[in-house]
């Protein structure tokens, strides 16, 4: 056995174990190169939360998916949930798949926000795959300050 890889080759007919031989196994050789489209599930999506001095604003990137197959609700008075499925392509028996790599399935996520919000005032739209789900705040009031002046 060498201690140097034969790169230039000639391959090695030993039957001992040659950790620089080219003839390494492969654990995943024997691996199905096409995933199970009945196991995939939906990444939860990115989103975008700002909060202005008027609204907190959620933007949530849903490519492929149109407003039918997503819900905006709201729970506990302060908590926005966004949820929604995309479904699995329908599978001809005739097709071959060569990779599968788009996601589909179930996803959900909740916001907290804080007190100052009307809740009453959601609104949410959909444009080209992204939510938009704003949500106004309470005007606070400015308090007037009085300055006095001091004798003495």
């Amino acid at each position: 056995m060498s201690l140097i890889p034969s790169f230039f080759g000639g391959q090695r007919s030993s039957n001992i174990f040659d950790p620089f031989s080219l003839n390494a196994w492969d654990p995943f050789k024997d691996f199905p190169t096409q995933l199970s489209k009945e196991n995939s599930t939906f990444v939860n999506p990115h989103i975008d939360w700002k909060e202005s001095p008027e609204a907190h604003v959620l933007k949530a990137d849903l490519p492929g998916l149109n407003k039918e197959e997503v819900k905006v609700e709201v729970e506990d008075d302060r908590v926005v949930r966004i949820s929604g499925e995309r479904k699995i392509e329908k599978e001809d028996k005739n097709d071959t798949w060569h990779r599968v790599e788009r996601s589909s399935g179930k996803f959900m996520r909740s916001f907290r926000l804080s007190e100052n919000v009307k809740m009453d005032q959601i609104k949410a739209a959909m444009e080209n795959g992204v939510l938009t789900v704003t949500v106004p705040k309470v005007e606070v009031k400015k308090t007037d300050v009085k300055a006095i002046e001091i004798s003495g």
